[in-house]
């Protein structure tokens, strides 16, 4: 297997980080943006597109702050992906910070993929 490439990106989002939260921490929040249908059974979620499953297990979670996922053709792996709620102390902004892994040829498609999946949350939210 070819070696991934650690990225990270960040999105400022206009909304309150407790509602951001919901939505990139449950299943019905981020089934609304991030894919067509989202499911989660304890510690394992399953992410739906058009009819193709991934399964993610939850690594771990801070309420109002980040969730860490690893996909399950990751497993014996150290990638992982993470959405992490940042807010700058002095201007309050909010931003979500998302740090994921990638093969070097499929570097640009899976960011462009974030910025997306981060476009559709923020119309979502009200924070275009």
């Amino acid at each position: 297997m070819d070696e991934k490439i650690k990225y990270e990106m960040e999105f400022p989002i206009h909304a309150s980080p407790s509602l951001l939260y919901q939505y990139i921490s449950t299943p019905s929040g981020m089934s609304e943006w991030y894919a067509d249908n989202v499911n989660s059974r304890g510690e394992y979620f399953t992410f739906i597109w058009e009819g193709s499953e991934e399964r993610a297990k939850l690594l771990g979670k801070k309420s109002n702050e980040r969730i860490k996922f690893r996909w399950e053709a990751d497993e014996d792996t150290d990638f992982y992906f993470e959405l992490r709620i940042q807010v700058d102390e002095i201007t309050k902004d909010v931003s979500l910070m998302v740090t994921d892994f990638a093969e070097e040829d499929e570097l640009d498609e899976g960011k462009m993929l974030w910025e997306n999946m981060i476009s559709n949350l923020k119309h979502i939210l009200g924070s275009t």
